[in-house]
């Protein structure tokens, strides 16, 4: 063909190499490249202590009644056409009561948009704040993702320390230390991921009063609001809307146990009404104006689902979580070359430090993570994923029997790794 074919050099299009380079290190990235260090002869299971989707586990089942709303639903007919950009008004109206019994004011369902799971509503604020000169405040160790979509946006990161000797508290003087006069906000992850970590009010507050101080907002990711089982309640960041504005990311994924039915939330915190006259609502709207919504039948679905799952089901979900907690937090001390500097007390995750000098052949913690996965079947990220190398990220949102068998070959492992004394 005398116009096609290798020979023609001029071609004008050519890839988004700032897509490439936003998505250089994600935690799927990572466990993909994990998984293809399996052993294909292996006779065992593959142990998957790298993630937080439990939902293929029968202890993490979703409630019946989740499932029964879909159905009717979408057997109602009432839901095949578009929604509104920033979702149906029953469903924002369910959010905004279902919030509102955690804080001291009502919110409305105007403060309320409904997103393809809580990726889309960081997505969202992370694109609105992103601005030539900006600078966002990013937990270390964290969730990449945001740093993901902050670098495809031009908004620089900044990095503030979690500090595992003060159960993972937040650095505040570091915050201030980082923060100029292009910084726009700071994110807190409550409970956290990666490290299972439950911020107490008094220390929340602080960095409400951190923020309001600076001048920025605050970014609350809650995906795992109410997932905790240790001496820390859950208190959501929205309790302090009246010292700091707050944008509150969240969804149904993590607590009903769903996350593939992709339906999540940002809601505004803002009694002063800050962020509309900062013109950061007309933003979001914006930003939902051009990106797609999730699906009808599922926001269908939200007010049944929020009003009348049982309280037997979150009791059942919490119980197995702490099992399971317990169960690694006790096995990891059985092996030397791991430590772990807080109990997790919430989220499915812990993060253990790997001392890397107490073993041979290995380079890092991700070269650690690809022996163990072909040696053993057993998948755990490997830290510099989520900020912190020669650490793992661990996850315990699993049956408790498999993860039992999980941490005991990562034990052999080391053991058969171990220097010779």
């Amino acid at each position: 063909m005398e116009n096609g074919g290798s020979a023609l050099k001029n071609w004008r299009f050519i890839g988004n190499e700032k897509l490439t380079q936003a998505s250089a290190i994600t935690v799927r990235g990572v466990l993909n490249m994990l998984m293809e260090n399996l052993n294909p002869d292996e006779a065992r299971p593959v142990i998957p202590l790298g993630h937080g989707d439990p939902s293929a586990f029968p202890s993490f089942r979703t409630t019946p009644l989740a499932e029964d709303a879909i159905c009717s639903a979408l057997r109602s007919a009432k839901f095949n056409g578009y929604s509104s950009t920033v979702g149906i008004p029953p469903a924002r109206r369910a959010v905004a009561e279902h919030l509102s019994k955690d804080l001291p004011y009502k919110l409305s369902p105007d403060d309320v948009f409904l997103t393809i799971g809580c990726t889309q509503a960081l997505e969202a604020i992370v694109t609105v704040l992103a601005r030539p000169g900006a600078n966002i405040l990013l937990p270390r160790p964290g969730f990449p993702y945001y740093e993901a979509r902050a670098g495809f946006s031009d908004l620089e990161v900044r990095h503030f320390d979690l500090l595992p000797e003060n159960n993972w508290e937040v650095d505040l003087a570091a915050v201030e230390a980082l923060s100029d006069e292009n910084t726009v906000a700071m994110v807190v992850i409550n409970p956290g991921n990666p490290c299972g970590n439950v911020f107490k009010y008094d220390h929340l507050k602080k960095v409400a009063e951190t923020a309001r101080k600076l001048g920025i907002l605050v970014i609350a990711d809650e995906v795992y609001d109410h997932l905790t089982f240790g001496e820390s309640p859950f208190v959501p960041m929205g309790v302090f809307g009246s010292i700091v504005p707050i944008i509150t990311v969240g969804s149904i994924s993590k607590r009903w146990i769903v996350p593939g039915w992709r339906l999540g939330w940002l809601v505004t915190h803002d009694p002063n009404g800050i962020l509309m006259k900062q013109g950061i609502v007309d933003s979001i709207k914006g930003f939902l104006n051009i990106t797609s919504d999730p699906a009808t039948f599922m926001q269908g679905a939200v007010p049944e689902i929020l009003e009348n799952t049982p309280a037997d089901f979150f009791t059942k979900i919490v119980s197995t979580l702490k099992e399971s907690a317990e169960i690694c937090y006790d096995r990891i001390k059985e092996i030397p070359c791991i430590t772990c500097p807080s109990k997790p007390e919430g989220s499915m995750f812990v993060m253990v430090k790997l001392n890397l000098s107490l073993l041979e052949g290995f380079m890092d913690d991700t070269d650690f993570c690809c022996k163990l996965a072909k040696e053993e079947s057993v998948i755990v990220l490997p830290g510099v994923a989520v900020g912190l190398k020669n650490w793992l990220r661990i996850t315990f949102a699993i049956e408790p029997s498999s993860l039992d068998d999980g941490l005991s070959r990562m034990k052999a492992f080391c053991a058969r790794h171990a220097k010779k004394q």
